[in-house]
């Protein structure tokens, strides 16, 4: 019978190495430190540290600029408004558009992202949400706004599915807190620095010309990614996992993939209210102007941002001193999602600056933001991140699609923004309900469990 002889990876050559340097190497002990090796660094991509980093930073831009083509729309809308003649139910319906798309897109870019090679896939939809922004300034009619909203869903939904695959393909899962919360921290710094420099385009060039400027720029990010990006960016398969596929249906029943979609959808719902419906409500009922109202809606953003990677970070240092993961995890995102409470105080505040202060402090929900990431990365069978991802995404645009809709009707029936707020806040604290009590033991999917 001939030998066969299988490469290792290295992980496994070092571990094997440190076995026969202490004397320990026997043939039984051997090959047990192989399979834990495989255990430990299964998916991980062998590159340099300062190369995964910078992985992350470019990840960090992309959200950036995918917030900031977000916010155009957001911050242009009183103007659009005008000059479309739109109502608030008109409104609500523009700023849900995008999200129809990008809901449900969700799950097949998610399933593209564990096994397309996510070097290309990530270009190729930046590529197409960055031409959907620009040609948004040529726009004369609502449904042409509708159709380009929802064109950029398409491109933007690569963005969460694709980069918490990434991550979870450069680090290990007590360490990935930090470049969840980092890179998905891109999203609110392209609102919190976008919100004032839309504004202010939209000022001195008008709302076309801003759509223009922002979308077909922002190209430019394809430069350095296809130049740090490894060529082949994608997770690696064992043979007994491509050997025995798990069944799809399995995906469907597991009861933490159940509560984390329950979740996420809470999350995003009270999310989407502060992006889609905060300049507005700054130009409308506090009576700011437009370039005021984009200063004043960045510091949100800002704080919201700030918090992801330090909410992550914290969590991550507790769990490296002994710390019960599950619960170190879960009990950041429940202080952070109690802070959401302070949504309502801000609508009844009687002036501006005081409505501001407490949505400032309802932006700390930030803080949960990596940890939600890392409960999905925890959770989720480690070659179906990308469609868990996709598919708890899925969920959770549809709060981004109901939040601007609801709301809206809600301002036409009451003439206040008040019941809108608090719904989101009331939805967001709800949600601590599926993470505590569905959402199980941070422990790796096995095929028995439910």
């Amino acid at each position: 019978m001939r030998t066969r002889f299988l490469p290792l990876t290295a992980p496994q050559i070092a571990i094997c190495c440190r076995h026969l340097v202490h004397g320990d190497g026997g043939v039984s002990k051997t090959n047990i430190s192989v399979q834990d090796a495989g255990a430990s660094g299964a998916g991980l991509l062998p590159i340099s540290n300062p190369r995964r980093w910078a992985l992350i930073g470019l990840l960090f831009a992309a959200s950036f600029i995918n917030y900031l083509d977000r916010a155009t729309l957001s911050v242009a809308l009183p103007l659009i408004s005008l000059d479309l003649h739109l109502g608030p139910e008109t409104k609500g319906l523009l700023l849900s558009s995008f999200f129809w798309s990008y809901a449900l897109m969700q799950i097949p870019v998610g399933w593209g992202a564990d096994r397309l090679n996510l070097r290309w896939l990530y270009a190729g939809l930046f590529a197409l949400w960055s031409l959907a922004c620009g040609l948004t300034g040529l726009a004369g009619s609502l449904l042409i706004l509708i159709l380009l909203r929802i064109l950029l869903g398409v491109g933007e939904s690569i963005y969460l599915p694709g980069g918490t695959k990434i991550v979870s393909l450069l680090f290990s899962s007590r360490e990935r807190g930090l470049p969840s919360g980092l890179f998905d921290s891109g999203t609110r710094a392209g609102l919190a620095l976008g919100a004032p420099l839309v504004a202010a385009l939209v000022v001195l060039y008008g709302w076309r010309r801003m759509f223009a400027l922002v979308g077909f720029t922002a190209l430019v990010w394809l430069g350095p990614w296809l130049a740090t990006a490894p060529k082949n960016l994608r997770g690696v398969r064992s043979d007994s996992a491509a050997a025995k596929p798990r069944p799809a249906r399995r995906l469907h029943l597991n009861r933490n993939l159940l509560g984390i979609c329950l979740g996420f959808f809470c999350f995003d719902y009270y999310w989407y209210l502060l992006v889609t419906w905060l300049p507005d409500y700054l130009v409308t009922v506090r009576q700011l102007t437009l370039l005021r109202a984009g200063i004043y809606a960045s510091l949100p953003y800002f704080v919201f941002g700030a918090s992801e990677p330090i909410g992550g970070w914290v969590a991550d240092w507790f769990i490296r001193w002994g710390w019960d993961e599950t619960r170190t995890r879960k009990s950041i995102v429940t202080v952070a999602f109690l802070t959401g409470l302070l949504l309502i105080p801000a609508a009844r505040a009687d002036t501006a600056l005081t409505a501001l202060a407490f949505i400032i402090g309802g932006s700390l929900v930030g803080l949960a933001t990596g940890n939600l990431i890392v409960i999905l990365q925890c959770c989720a069978p480690p070659e179906e991140v990308g469609i868990w991802t996709g598919v708890q995404n899925f969920a959770g645009n549809l709060g981004g699609i109901l939040a601007p809709l609801a709301t809206g009707f809600l301002i036409a029936r009451t003439g206040t923004y008040l019941p809108g707020f608090a719904l989101a806040a009331v939805v967001l604290v709800a949600g601590l309900l599926a993470y505590w009590f569905i959402v199980g033991e941070l422990k790796p999917y096995t095929r028995d469990w439910r």
